[in-house]
């Protein structure tokens, strides 16, 4: 059975810079490893990512939108994530279970029961072994965001980038209530530091965690 390591954080917290850093590096080190990301990560996953992150969608209702990602989940790990672990491998996911937690139940408001309740009879038995949280203020994580999409014209501004600064204070307060209740899997790592610095702070965890010599 291979390791499950995923990536949580707000908008501009860098994830998708560090997992892919970190993809490398463990590729490097002669790990087998996978990359994928949430929502997406499959044919059928990335038509829901469409659904979800599209900004003519604001009509969808909070708990449509917690069933699209639970949709989406079920299928990415049927056919990804469990077969790649069956397999022995190492994989990385841009974002899981903890961003639905975040963004539909303390950032939509959706209650923490209900999202509880989907996630689990989407996730079964598979459980994340270490989850790295990348930690910015709002304010930092919206600029960033918005900056790179302002830079690069492939880059479309997401339905949640759209959100108030309050919806994604309580997302990332969210994100601290998990971490805090899960000390042991979820390891916070400050994100408005150079992105170098960033990467090594991240090998250092996923090195312990791997037990790599």
């Amino acid at each position: 059975m291979g390791d499950f390591i995923t990536f949580e954080g707000i908008e501009g917290s860098g994830k998708s810079t560090q997992i892919r850093l970190l993809f490398e590096y463990l590729k490097g080190r002669g790990v087998d490893v996978k990359m994928t990301r949430e929502p997406g990560g499959t044919v059928i996953g990335e038509k829901v990512r469409g659904i979800l992150l599209d900004p003519t969608t604001k009509g969808l209702i909070p708990r449509a939108e917690l069933f699209l990602y639970a949709a989406a989940r079920l299928q990415h790990i049927e056919e990804v994530i469990q077969p790649a672990l069956d397999e022995g491998k190492v994989v990385l996911c841009d974002r899981f279970m903890d961003a639905t937690v975040a963004y539909q139940g303390y950032g939509r408001e959706v209650p923490l029961n209900e999202v509880k309740v989907v996630n689990s009879l989407v996730t079964v038995d598979l459980k994340t072994d270490l989850t790295i949280l990348l930690d910015l203020p709002v304010e930092v994580g919206l600029g960033r965001a918005r900056e790179r999409n302002l830079a690069d014209a492939a880059s479309a501004t997401s339905r949640f980038e759209e959100e108030d600064l309050v919806f994604h204070q309580r997302v990332r307060e969210g994100y601290l209530a998990i971490a805090a209740a899960e000390r042991n899997r979820v390891k916070i790592i400050p994100a408005d530091q150079p992105m170098e610095k960033v990467a090594r702070q991240v090998q250092a965890v996923v090195t312990r965690s791997l037990k790599l010599a």
